[in-house]
């Protein structure tokens, strides 16, 4: 790395290995990083620029990725990030996603990576991470997605799903108050993004559901990191209270339910948003 070149913060796989040179981003690419850039071109074939365009692939295995300025929240989040005019334009951002995702053809034979992927699969890529640190504000407002890693064919719910266990956020208050500023309601905040996002009525009753099922496949996809001897998962882990954390999360989101439920299909509203081709 030479003096001109910024480190960019952030991220737990590629932490340290994210750098800025002027305008571009070099950083490890992923194995199937010639069929993610091709999926980046669609977007903005789509008309959806809010997405890294690609520069390139080198030798050494690395990809170069347009810069998106503008703010990135890192953990403890800050409470500019967890407004509810910020968690409404995630919503938004993410909708705009996939009504550009829809247009684009998914490579299938490409290996997409299955981690974090919804396990139903789908016709259309999804991102599969849109945690704070991978979302680009400017003036209080989400503008660009990064990190397209975990991006792989799914439903747009499982989309919805992932991004609100990261932006309500849907953990229990004492896992919250470990990273989040105090006194978010998680009921109200969750109706917050399926409104911003344009979720219909449909989607809304599976919502809380297919939240407890991305939980489940999060939690496997820190076993298997863990168990592969991944230092920074293991430390992580450690630090945010072990297995007995994740158990806690998941009895909450169960006992929970039926209030999320509610919050989502308030008795005498129908939401009444299409839901994008996919």
């Amino acid at each position: 790395m030479t003096a001109e070149d910024e480190e960019l913060a952030g991220g737990t796989a590629n932490a340290g290995e994210v750098v800025r040179r002027g305008e571009v981003v070099d950083r490890p690419a992923p194995p199937n990083a010639r069929a993610l850039h091709a999926y980046l071109r669609g977007l903005r074939e789509q008309g959806f620029d809010a997405a890294p365009a690609p520069v390139g692939v080198s030798e050494d295995g690395r990809e170069q990725l347009t810069y998106l300025p503008g703010d990135v929240a890192l953990p403890p989040f800050p409470g500019w990030a967890m407004t509810e005019t910020a968690l409404a334009s995630v919503g938004g951002l993410l909708r705009g996603l996939h009504e550009a995702s829809a247009g684009v053809p998914v490579d299938r034979d490409t290996e997409w990576p299955s981690e974090l992927a919804d396990p139903d699969g789908g016709t259309m890529v999804c991102h599969n991470d849109v945690c704070p640190e991978n979302v680009v504000f400017r003036d209080g407002r989400a503008v660009a997605l990064i990190d397209f890693d975990q991006a792989a064919p799914g439903r747009p719910l499982w989309d919805v799903a992932m991004t609100a266990r990261y932006w309500v956020p849907m953990l229990d208050p004492r896992s919250a108050a470990a990273l989040y500023p105090p006194g978010l309601d998680a009921p109200t905040r969750l109706r917050v993004l399926a409104d911003g996002y344009g979720l219909p009525a449909e989607d809304r009753a599976e919502l809380p559901g297919v939240i407890e099922q991305v939980t489940e496949v999060c939690r496997a996809f820190v076993e298997h990191r863990v168990a592969a001897g991944d230092p920074a998962y293991a430390r992580a882990l450690a630090e945010r209270g072990g297995w007995d954390r994740w158990d806690r999360m998941q009895g909450w989101l169960a006992e929970h339910r039926e209030t999320f439920t509610t919050a989502l299909l308030p008795r005498g509203r129908r939401p009444r948003a299409s839901r994008p081709a996919g």
